[in-house]
């Protein structure tokens, strides 16, 4: 065992993982990438009369030539809609395909239809988020190597740098041509920026675009052209409209979650960043929204305008931009309607890639250029090291998202969260699993108030600067964990075995924590 940087106690060896004695995490920005980037098969298509077009998803998978021990890679942005996973992977049990490792982006609940494949074999190890049914799985000892969970910018970093390597990438197509050029702006299951399959479509050995959309050559606007796709298959549906986009996204009526909110926002406008050309990044939750929303009311106030929105964007902010209050929004994944249809027709919302957004190993990361970011999490501790993968029982159920990310990035790094989730305190003296390490989490928002980062002097002379209606409410973390504890009462520890079944790297490739089985 060896301690790495945020104190946890790291095996030099993980079964099914490997040695880590290189790997253990030394600091947010202490690994100095080296090398080249890794590379991809040189393949070339000569003229077909169909193109590249194929008759089924079990003949793309004969052609590409996935066998037996492969690793098969699909993208997210059709979300709790998704239905291209359980269709691959169908396909390859009926083909007798096997040990296969699932790299996904992300899997969310729509995909507990695979658990069966899990448990016959057919997928032998995941790479990517496990979000509900199948983290649960994994949680109870269910698979037999550990999940490997990286952020949004990790996952491509591990592409790019060869720690991955993806024989075949299966993509989701709300749009394509015979080609192979691929959109995410149109069609019955148009999802909007499809920017987490880049990586997956310009490194893998074999790219097939899976579409219930096909239009004729060329279609246009295209996102992924078809000089990295090698096999297109047309199928009746790749996902369900309801499960793929919110037709709205909410702000928070909760009047608790409501006062976070404003605090954040307070926070904000004390912030030395608060000014024109300001960029920031919120999400798809209510408080992030009401943030949003108090951001616009201060920003009309003060005639600022914002220079960027980044991220997964919501309406409110293409509503922003539609009001002059921010000049582009950078979008890698669209979390509504009204940003599937803004990217489609305003040309100031950009999509970009996973590797463009957040990968740290590029010479321009987008979440280099936040200025302020808004993030939740499970649990923080009195070291200001967050945890977003599991719950407080244990139970790993959630992704890391962009949290890594855009914590690492960002000038000003907030979360913002409810002091207590029923009666689980979610400040506490030591996080069940560290997700993203105190040295990039700038404050912590509650209901009680705004609680900042010692490294932070800055910050906190800010916030004493401002008074009247401006003032910040600051509060010590020590008195915050304090309130915590009294007002949860006394919390049994969590009953874990020695087993590990989850590996979460740091965005740099270096092991953060580990993940233990629950007794």
């Amino acid at each position: 065992m060896a301690i790495n940087a945020v104190g946890r106690d790291i095996p030099s060896h993980i079964e099914g993982y490997g040695d880590t004695t290189n790997r253990l995490f030394a600091g947010a920005f202490a690994r100095i990438p080296e090398g080249n980037r890794d590379g991809g098969k040189i393949r070339a298509h000569g003229p077909k009369e169909n193109g590249k077009l194929l008759s089924g998803i079990r003949e793309a998978i004969a052609a590409s030539g996935l066998k037996s021990g492969m690793t098969v890679s699909f993208h997210h942005h059709l979300r709790n809609g998704d239905y291209v996973v359980g269709q691959v992977i169908d396909a390859c049990a009926e083909m007798g395909i096997r040990d296969l490792t699932l790299f996904p982006t992300a899997l969310f609940g729509v995909h507990k239809a695979i658990i069966p494949h899990i448990k016959s074999g057919v997928i032998r190890r995941i790479m990517g988020s496990v979000n509900g049914p199948i983290g649960q799985l994994v949680s109870e000892g269910g698979m037999e190597v550990p999940v490997v969970l990286r952020s949004h910018g990790g996952r491509p970093r591990a592409v790019v740098s060869g720690d991955v390597h993806i024989d075949v990438a299966f993509i989701a197509a709300p749009t394509a041509d015979r080609a192979g050029n691929i959109s995410g702006r149109e069609g019955k299951s148009a999802c909007g920026a499809i920017g987490y399959a880049f990586t997956d479509a310009q490194y893998a050995d074999c790219v097939v675009a899976i579409t219930d959309n096909l239009q004729p050559y060329p279609i246009a606007p295209i996102s992924i052209p078809g000089i990295y796709v090698d096999y297109v298959v047309q199928v009746e549906s790749i996902g369900d409209p309801a499960g793929i986009v919110s037709g709205t996204t909410r702000v928070t009526r909760d009047p608790l979650r409501l006062l976070i909110a404003k605090y954040a926002s307070k926070l904000i406008e004390a912030s030395p960043y608060f000014m024109d050309g300001i960029s920031f990044q919120t999400g798809a939750g209510g408080i992030p929204l009401a943030v949003t929303a108090y951001m616009k009311e201060a920003m009309m106030r003060h005639d600022i305008r914002a220079s960027f929105g980044l991220g997964g964007i919501t309406g409110y902010f293409v509503e922003l931009l539609r009001e002059g209050l921010v000049e582009k929004l950078m979008d890698v994944q669209s979390f509504d309607l009204d940003a599937v249809k803004s990217i489609a027709t305003d040309p100031r919302h950009i999509e970009i890639s996973a590797d463009w957004y957040a990968n740290p190993w590029n010479c321009g990361a987008a979440v280099n250029s936040l200025d302020v970011v808004i993030l939740g999490a499970t649990e923080v501790d009195t070291d200001f090291n967050a945890n977003v993968n599991t719950e407080a029982d244990g139970a790993l159920l959630h992704g890391t998202g962009g949290h890594q990310d855009t914590a690492a990035g960002a000038k000003l790094t907030i979360i913002a969260q409810p002091l207590l989730r029923g009666r689980i305190p979610c400040v506490t003296d030591r996080v069940h699993s560290v997700t993203t390490p105190g040295e990039v989490v700038d404050a912590i928002v509650t209901e009680f108030g705004v609680t900042i980062n010692p490294r932070r002097q800055d910050l906190i002379d800010a916030c004493k600067e401002a008074k009247g209606k401006d003032a910040v409410p600051l509060v010590p973390i020590d008195e915050l964990y304090a309130r915590a504890r009294k007002m949860s009462g006394p919390m049994e520890p969590v009953a874990q075995g020695d087993r590990i079944i989850g590996v979460i790297e740091w965005r740099d490739g270096t092991v953060i924590d580990v993940v233990r089985q629950l007794a």
